[in-house]
């Protein structure tokens, strides 16, 4: 009997292993679904250099980044407005469906272009989260008169804009106009848009299917809510703005119909003598992937905030023990909080690759890890990993959790006001899961993407493809995940290091450059990020070459 459940054990990671880019997503056999994207905002008094900090995991298929340059067109000119944005499996540069079409403007900006679009030459950085809204505000594009998605509505601010309070005013004139039109889910959304000065978390319901574009009516819901500078916030696909002050015009910004269309609804009494608690209108019941990553953030950079569940893992048991486990209210946990310590891009990079490790959700504790040791003691298995795809769980019987690591691409945005744009704005971009990727910076004056980070097709596996590179090394691991990770942080983390340690001496070369040149300096950034990116491939076939090698089955022995 052992011997049949080892093999089928085999079966299911060699099966893993050669199904290549079918990324897992929970209990969801869908290619990709809503609940994988954790927004972190930092503002300029609460990191350690001064910059502000935007960031993304987790987003959609189309991963593939290249640099859209700006444009200058004729008066009365139109712009198509895409649906499919996120679709990997179109030519690199088709957008899409085109659903209509709204004025353009006079000159465009550059951007660096992905299924949700992220910066901008100028330090506009924009991280997206998915969230879940009431029943009767969803609306598809089958059954809507809706045009405007998030992604496009990014896309738009990113060419238009050069502030993140002007990017706010643009992307909720468009939604009110257009309408939104939901594209995960369908289900709402929520902007983290940040400059080189100040972030705001924008969050955007849907109105249903009902609505009319000549009605006058507002085609969203909306409030947004500025980031104080001396704090952090999370966005884990949920709502986090809470009380609203709209005469506080410095803070806040909300669509005309942000209360009245509750109360209409029978949503909000504004008689009842209750707060209008914008969180608790227009979210449904909170769901354990977002209230886990709430308390895992504010746990962690502010433990004295408040007396936080207790969470931690103390025997192998305590992740099953459901019935003691806290059910909390998401009320605890605030829109922002002054960190107890500053953050870096080092800091939230690493928050993104969390695996709740030693927590009740960290799946490689699961007591089915462990087997006998040759002394009889149980050890855990070398197997073990924190991402067990769906027919290992089933297999071994473990609950999933949704982690903050996740297949995808994302990035975190620094932005710094002290230095011209193209040197100021970092990219810090990722492919595939960022547990196991390299984030390799791109500054805002880079002018072309390497070719290797623009190739993708999820059905073909690519030699010349960066993602396919990672995800080929992410997948071997699975042979033996606990030494194989060992292996990738010994290749990656000294790469990745080198990145940040270099960046003073070429950012002092850059503006050195600028001040004669800036085109110059922009061509020079170009190519330090083109040779870095060749570096990060030419690491990950190395490290391929060095994980088969190491831990075929040829030397697993039975």
């Amino acid at each position: 009997m052992k011997k049949i459940l080892r093999i089928i054990i085999i079966f299911t990671l060699i099966s893993s292993f050669f199904m290549a880019f079918i990324p897992d997503r929970g209990a969801d056999e869908s290619y990709w679904n809503f609940d994988s994207c954790t927004d972190i905002v930092v503002g300029r008094l609460a990191s350690n250099d001064g910059s502000v900090i935007t960031s993304h995991t987790g987003c959609c298929p189309e991963c593939r980044v290249h640099f859209v340059p700006g444009k200058t067109f004729e008066e009365g000119a139109m712009a198509p407005v895409y649906y499919g944005l996120q679709d990997v499996r179109k030519p690199l540069k088709d957008y899409g469906e085109i659903l209509g079409y709204i004025p353009q403007v006079r000159e465009t900006y550059g951007y660096f272009h992905t299924g949700y679009p992220q910066m901008n030459e100028y330090q506009l950085a924009i991280g997206e989260s998915t969230m879940s809204q009431r029943e009767e505000l969803k609306v598809d594009v089958s059954n809507g008169k809706q045009i405007m998605t998030i992604e496009q509505a990014e896309l738009f601010a990113l060419q238009r804009c050069k502030t993140a309070r002007d990017a706010v005013r643009l992307i909720t004139s468009l939604l009110d106009r257009y309408g939104f039109l939901p594209s995960c889910g369908p289900e709402s959304e929520a902007l983290c848009i940040a400059d080189k000065r100040e972030a705001w978390v924008l969050e955007v319901f849907s109105v249903g299917p009902d609505w009319e574009p000549d009605s006058g009516k507002p085609g969203a819901i909306w409030a947004a809510r500025r980031v104080p500078d001396d704090h952090v916030t999370v966005v884990p696909n949920w709502s986090i703005i809470k009380n609203i002050d709209p005469s506080d015009t410095d803070n806040f910004m909300v669509s005309g119909n942000y209360m009245q269309f509750a109360i209409d609804r029978g949503w909000y009494d504004p008689e009842s003598g209750e707060e209008f608690i914008w969180q608790k209108v227009y979210s449904p019941q909170p769901r354990e992937w977002a209230m886990s990553r709430l308390w895992l953030f504010y746990s962690t950079v502010a433990p004295n905030f408040r007396k936080w569940p207790d969470k931690s893992l103390n025997d192998p048991y305590g992740g099953y023990d459901a019935y003691h486990q806290y059910i909390e209210d998401i009320s605890i946990y605030p829109f922002s909080v002054k960190p107890e310590k500053k953050m870096s891009v080092q800091d939230v990079i690493a928050f993104q690759r969390s695996v709740f490790e030693g927590t009740i959700y960290d799946m490689t504790k699961d007591k089915d890890w462990y087997v006998p040791g040759r002394d009889g003691e149980l050890k855990l298995s070398p197997l073990a990993t924190p991402f067990p795809t769906k027919p290992m769980r089933e297999l071994l019987d473990i609950t999933w959790r949704r982690m903050v690591s996740r297949g995808g691409y994302g990035m975190v945005a620094q932005l710094r006001e002290w230095l011209p744009d193209p040197i100021g704005g970092v990219y810090w971009f990722y492919l595939d899961n960022q547990h196991v990727s390299t984030y390799i910076p791109i500054y805002a004056g880079v002018q072309e993407i390497h070719d290797l980070y623009k190739t993708y097709n999820p059905d073909e596996f690519d030699e010349n493809s960066a993602r396919w590179a990672i995800d080929f090394v992410d997948n071997l691991l699975y042979l033996k995940w606990q030494e194989a990770i060992i292996d990738l942080r010994k290749a990656r983390d000294p790469l990745e290091q080198s990145f940040f340690d270099e960046m003073d001496m070429i950012e002092a070369d850059a503006l050195s450059v600028y001040e004669r040149n800036p085109e110059e300096a922009k061509k020079y950034l170009t190519e330090i990020t083109q040779s870095r990116m060749v570096k990060v491939v030419e690491m990950y076939k190395k490290l391929r070459n060095k994980l088969i090698s190491k831990y075929t089955n040829n030397k697993q022995g039975m």
